[in-house]
C-alpha cells in the first residue's frame, strides 16, 4: 500500500519571538501615527498650567475653586445649569440690564445633564466637560494636521495650541474648549466630505456660543463652492449638511427674540446690553487710541499684541493656501474680534478656537525642528513659559474680564 497519501508531519517551524497581543493593534486602529505622544505633550503643558495656577492661588491665599469653576462668565453658566434661563440679571453702573439670555445653552445643558446622572457639583461637572472637550479638540487638531501636512506639523499644531498665551481658558469652566472641539471635528468632516456630520456638528457649535455661527458659515460656503465646482452634481448629504449647519445658532437667536417680544432683534438687544455688538472696529480703534495715550495694565497691551498677531497669522494662512473651510472659519473669527465691541481683555479667548491661524507657525516650527532641533526646543519652551505665567496672571492676579 502506498503511503504517499498519508499525512506527514510538517517540519518544525522556526521559533519566533512572541508578539504583543492583537488588542493593542486593534486599539490603535484608525488613530494617526504619533497622536498619542502629541496628546501627551498637550496634557503635560495644560496640567503644568493648572499647577502654576494652583501655586499662584496658594501664594495669594485665594480659594482655588473660584478661579477654575467660578470665574466671570462661569458663574452665569452654572446658574443657568441650576436654575434655567430668565432668573438672573445684572444692572451695570451705567444702568444697562444684562440678562442670562446672552449665554448659549449647550454648555449649561451638558452641566445639568451630567449633575443629574452623576454625583458631581455643577462646578465639578463644568470642569470635567471643559477638560474632556479640550482633549477631544486637541485630538481633532492632530487628525486635521496629519491629514493635511503629516505627523510633524500635526504635533506642532497641537503643541502650539496648548502653549497659546490664553490657553489657560481651556482649563476653566468656559465654553472655548467645547466650541473648539465641535468646530474642529465639523471642519474635519468637511475636509473628508462627510457633509451631514459636518452640518450636525456645526449646528451644535452654534448652540455653544455666539461666535458659533462661524462654523456654519465655513460649512455652508465650502458646500457652495463644491456645488459650483462640480456644477451641481453633488450628493444629497451635502445639501442636508449645508442646511443643518446654521440651525443651532438660528434656533437660539430666534428663541431669545421670542422671549423678549422682538423675534428678529431681541437677541441683539440682549447682547448690546453687554456692550457686545459688531461696530466695524470703532470700539477697537477707540481702545487702541486710549491705550497708546494713557497706557494700561499688563493684560491690555498683551491682548492687543495677541489680536495683532492673529491678524498677521491670518494673512500668512491665506498665503499658505490652506483649505477653504479653514480659511473661512479663521477669517470669520478674526473679523468678529477686530470688528466687534466689548472688553478688549476678552478678545484673545475669542481667538482661541481659531486653530487654523497656527498652521503657518506649526509648519515653520517643524522645518526648524528638522534642521536645528535645539532652536525649536528653545522657541517652544519660551512660548510655553509665557503661556503658563500669563495664564496664572489673568486668572489669579489681574481683575480684567476673561
Amino acid at each position: 500500500m502506498s503511503t504517499s497519501s498519508v499525512p506527514r508531519p510538517d517540519a518544525a517551524a522556526p521559533s519566533r519571538p512572541l508578539r504583543p497581543p492583537a488588542l493593542s493593534r486593534i486599539a490603535r486602529r484608525g488613530i494617526p501615527e504619533g497622536a498619542l505622544p502629541a496628546l501627551a505633550l498637550f496634557a503635560a503643558v495644560r496640567l503644568a498650567g493648572v499647577l502654576v495656577v494652583v501655586l499662584t492661588n496658594a501664594a495669594r491665599g485665594h480659594r482655588l475653586v473660584r478661579n477654575f469653576a467660578h470665574s466671570w462668565d462661569s458663574r452665569w453658566y452654572l446658574h443657568i445649569a441650576a436654575q434655567g434661563y430668565g432668573h438672573k440679571i445684572w444692572i451695570t453702573p451705567q444702568g444697562a440690564v444684562q440678562s442670562d439670555w446672552a449665554f448659549f445653552p449647550l454648555y449649561p445643558g451638558l452641566i445639568r445633564a451630567l449633575t443629574t446622572v452623576l454625583p458631581f457639583t455643577p462646578g465639578q461637572a463644568a470642569l470635567l466637560i471643559a477638560w474632556a472637550a479640550a482633549g477631544v479638540a486637541a485630538y481633532g487638531l492632530y487628525v486635521i494636521g496629519h491629514h493635511l501636512y503629516g505627523r510633524g506639523v500635526a504635533t506642532a499644531l497641537v503643541a502650539l495650541w496648548a502653549a497659546l498665551p490664553h490657553s489657560v481658558e481651556l482649563t476653566i469652566a468656559y465654553t472655548e474648549s467645547l466650541f473648539a472641539a465641535l468646530a474642529v471635528w465639523s471642519l474635519y468632516c468637511v475636509l473628508k466630505g462627510r457633509w451631514l456630520w459636518a452640518g450636525v456638528l456645526a449646528a451644535l457649535a452654534g448652540l455653544s456660543r455666539p461666535s458659533g455661527f462661524a462654523v456654519a458659515v465655513a460649512v455652508s460656503l465650502a458646500a457652495a463652492y463644491e456645488v459650483l465646482r462640480r456644477r451641481g452634481r453633488v450628493p444629497a448629504s451635502l445639501w442636508a449638511g449645508a442646511v443643518t449647519a446654521p440651525l443651532g445658532w438660528l434656533a437660539y437667536v430666534l428663541w431669545v427674540g421670542s422671549q423678549t417680544g422682538d423675534l428678529l432683534g431681541g437677541y441683539f438687544q440682549v447682547q448690546s446690553a453687554w456692550d457686545s455688538r459688531f461696530d466695524f472696529g470703532v470700539g477697537a480703534a477707540r481702545f487702541v487710541k486710549a491705550l497708546l495715550l494713557h497706557g494700561g495694565g499688563a493684560v491690555y497691551p498683551m491682548s492687543l499684541v495677541i489680536v495683532a498677531a492673529g491678524v498677521l497669522l491670518f494673512a500668512l494662512l491665506c498665503l499658505e493656501r490652506a483649505p477653504l473651510p479653514l480659511v473661512i472659519f479663521a477669517g470669520v473669527l478674526v473679523l468678529l474680534v477686530v470688528g466687534g465691541s466689548g472688553s478688549f481683555s476678552s478678545k484673545p479667548r475669542f481667538l482661541l478656537p481659531a486653530f487654523p491661524l497656527l498652521i503657518p507657525m506649526a509648519r515653520a516650527l517643524t522645518r526648524t525642528w528638522r534642521v536645528r532641533p535645539a532652536h525649536a526646543v528653545v522657541v517652544y519652551g519660551g512660548l510655553a513659559v509665557v503661556s503658563l505665567l500669563f495664564g496664572a496672571f489673568v486668572t489669579v492676579v489681574a481683575h480684567s474680564p476673561l
